[in-house]
């Protein structure tokens, strides 16, 4: 699910658009199941995954990154200037 590079931390989202309300739903699979209410449609959705990611994890979203998937449910984030221990504080 966190993969550490040179920039910072990969992290892998498994997107569920067109929810009924924005949530993180834990891990499954080595991925994060991130649930949002926009339409998977003209990047809403990704957008809407970046601004909740950022809110959860308090952080700035320009520190966000869609780095693959852009039109699949398997997603890739970069997340910049932040260290995987910290993150994983989040997610057990």
């Amino acid at each position: 699910m966190l993969t550490n590079c040179a920039e910072g931390v990969l992290l892998e989202v498994r997107a569920h658009p067109a929810a009924k309300r924005n949530e993180i739903k834990g891990c499954h699979n080595g991925a994060l199941k991130v649930y949002v209410t926009q339409a998977p449609e003209k990047g809403k959705a990704n957008k809407s995954i970046k601004e909740l990611l950022a809110k959860s994890l308090k952080i700035k979203s320009s520190q966000i990154e869609l780095v693959s998937g852009e039109t699949s449910s398997s997603k890739k984030f970069l997340l910049r200037n932040i260290d995987a221990e910290y993150l994983k504080n989040f997610f057990t």
